[in-house]
């Protein structure tokens, strides 16, 4: 996602959240509609952040699985870039689903992205789960290094039936603000 999830390109997030005053004086977006999940991409925390990182990733010209996509949402849920603006203060834009595919998608089949977890904390509270995911984005799988790091605050929620992702909120990292020791991969 050039935003990614779940996040990353710094570029498209600063563009996307420089946008939020013109989104506080328009109504809410409607709820995306509900598309069916594959049961293994919503059996548990860990199988549906897995799908939300394999569903956005692909080489340059691969068309990505925007349903599959849809249905690890919940119909209220929110994609939610950070950036900063030219001032200097922190910006947001929170995104449906359909317009995080909308504006995002093109540039990621265009210009190819991969985005994986490189270390996560997971706190929960029954029906509810808050993943703190460091991610690594990349053009190739066979790039040497990531173009963007960061992190994506996933929140969770467990309706009896299956898991579903209400919130993806992520902040890129930054020279300024470089990612803590304690959210990196840890030497086992």
């Amino acid at each position: 996602m050039r935003p990614t999830i779940i996040a990353a390109a710094p570029i498209l997030a600063l563009a996307l959240a420089s946008a939020a005053p013109a989104v506080a004086q328009t109504p809410p977006p409607a709820p995306t509609a509900v598309v069916a999940a594959d049961p293994a991409d919503t059996a548990s925390p860990q199988a549906i952040v897995a799908a939300l990182y394999g569903v956005i990733s692909g080489d340059a010209g691969v068309p990505r699985d925007w349903d599959r996509f849809r249905s690890l949402f919940h119909p209220a849920a929110r994609l939610i870039p950070t950036g900063t603006n030219p001032q200097g203060l922190g910006t947001l834009r929170a995104l449906t689903p359909e317009e995080y595919v909308r504006l995002a998608g093109p540039s990621l089949v265009r210009d190819g992205f991969h985005e994986r977890e490189i270390a996560s904390r997971t706190e929960q509270y029954g029906a509810i789960v808050h993943v703190f995911s460091t991610y690594e984005s990349l053009r190739t799988l066979s790039d040497p290094a990531p173009f963007a790091r960061g992190i994506n605050s996933i929140q969770l929620f467990h309706d009896g039936t299956r898991w579903w992702v209400l919130s993806v909120y992520w902040q890129s990292e930054t020279p300024d603000l470089p990612l803590p020791t304690q959210y990196l991969p840890t030497e086992d």
